[in-house]
């Protein structure tokens, strides 16, 4: 291929992958090779989220992203993006994650407001190395409880703990949040909600539970049982669910790694006591922010089609999707 073949398309929204300084010293070196060597593909998936929210920079303000993330996750996706824009392809690797990102932020925010009072609670299961106690301002009124496994972190402390040190990166490291408390737990355990009761969390304030991109590496059992412990709080105090569904055909994309699915969230949710349950796909109104203009791309395809189609029929390929799910109840409210 000639280099004007292989010459990347001009576009001021994408730049050169520039790696955070921090990411050459010895220090946050070794933390990612233990990532690297180490961390399973569950939990290797939050430097994965990292990289999407650290390469769609010019959508997602998210200035930790590239040091959480990692060299080798940065610099494995920057040549999927730009092997896809060379070949102009319909879908840019990533898109998801950066589509995915942004509709939890604006329903977060969005969530927030509909409380009547203002403080509330925001408990992100699986948290990773995601970093919007640092990066949303319409968590000022806030307390953040951020759960995982405890060596993750561990991890993300150290990384955090390498930008406060560091002069450049300490700028980005303002708390927008009221407050952040980490919770080492595993979600798979039936001890999870009491470590987060010891951590401060109050079962009869506003809540809004943030599940992205976990549920669907848990079994179905264990899915079930964190969807009804947070169905239950919607008897003590308004409660708000932001998560995301894998289908059926979804799984498939990784047997090994994917187990839990839901054809129907809409429906599943209501049965285990929510009240109110709004769906979207990627490429609907509310999960396009203009990225989808494209109407031959997977996602446009797709929702063209009945979401009880999973094969399509023009190539015999499965209809993976993925649900994007907003649920809600309160003590005031009943299911009709």
């Amino acid at each position: 291929m000639s280099d004007q073949e292989n010459a990347l398309p001009e576009d001021p929204m994408w730049s050169e992958l520039k790696l955070p300084d921090l990411l050459s010293t010895e220090t946050v070196r070794e933390v990612h090779a233990t990532i690297e060597h180490k961390w399973d593909p569950l939990q290797r998936s939050a430097c994965q989220t990292a990289a999407g929210r650290a390469l769609w920079k010019h959508l997602i303000h998210d200035p930790l992203a590239g040091l959480l993330a990692g060299e080798s996750y940065l610099k494995s996706l920057y040549e999927k993006i730009k092997k896809d824009r060379i070949n102009n392809a319909r879908e840019v690797s990533g898109v998801i994650l950066a589509v995915r990102t942004l509709w939890f932020d604006s329903k977060l925010e969005a969530a927030l407001k509909s409380f009547n009072s203002k403080e509330a609670q925001v408990v992100i299961l699986g948290a990773g190395m995601d970093a919007r106690a640092y990066r949303l301002s319409c968590l000022k009124d806030s307390d953040v409880f951020e759960v995982d496994f405890a060596e993750v972190l561990q991890v993300k402390t150290t990384l955090l703990q390498a930008a406060m040190d560091s002069t450049y990166e300490r700028q980005h490291l303002t708390m927008k949040a009221k407050s952040l408390r980490r919770v080492a737990a595993d979600i798979r355990d039936d001890d999870w909600l009491e470590k987060l009761q010891i951590s401060g969390f109050v079962p009869e304030k506003n809540t809004i539970w943030i599940l992205e991109g976990i549920l669907y590496y848990l079994s179905h059992p264990h899915a079930m049982q964190v969807l009804k412990i947070i169905a239950e709080k919607c008897v003590l105090t308004p409660t708000v669910l932001l998560a995301d569904f894998m289908n059926q055909p979804s799984t498939t994309l990784s047997s090994s790694v994917f187990h839990f699915y839901s054809d129907w969230p809409d429906h599943l949710l209501p049965s285990i006591g929510f009240s109110h349950v709004e769906l979207s796909q990627i490429g609907d109104p509310d999960a396009h922010f203009g990225l989808m203009h494209d109407p031959l791309n997977l996602f446009n395809k797709l929702r063209s089609l009945p979401r009880s189609v999973q094969l399509n029929p023009d190539d015999g390929t499965p209809c993976c999707r993925l649900y994007l799910v907003q649920a809600s109840g309160s003590p005031n409210q009943t299911i009709l």
